[in-house]
């Protein structure tokens, strides 16, 4: 099947890319919106826009991996520690600073 439109975009250095805006009109892609992806076997990928979190289908892997963790820690509730009260402060002062603006524009390269 022939495609209705392409575009290309460039990754950054940090993996991100911006979708093209011909892209985003075409999916109806807004600010926050989330998008989901589909790899084919052959290589193809796919650019969906993502259906909204109650009809989201549960992920089966992570899914998988939440009840493995759940189990491990009622198997052994010995090997849970609380963070130590060093690593949270110096979390702390090393993110004192740090301002994010999620609804920010994306600047230069990011």
């Amino acid at each position: 099947m022939p495609a209705v439109m392409t575009s290309q975009s460039t990754l950054t250095d940090r993996y991100q890319t911006t979708i093209p805006e011909s892209i985003r009109n075409v999916l109806g892609l807004g600010k926050r919106d989330k998008i989901q992806y589909e790899v084919n076997p052959d290589g193809r990928v796919f650019l969906y826009k993502a259906k909204p979190a109650d009809e989201e289908k549960e992920d089966p892997v992570f899914t998988a991996f939440l009840n493995f963790l759940e189990k491990d820690m009622e198997r052994h509730p010995e090997r849970i520690k609380p963070m130590p009260a060093k690593l949270l402060q110096d979390a702390i002062e090393l993110t004192k600073d740090i301002d994010v603006d999620l609804d920010a524009p994306l600047e230069g390269d990011d």
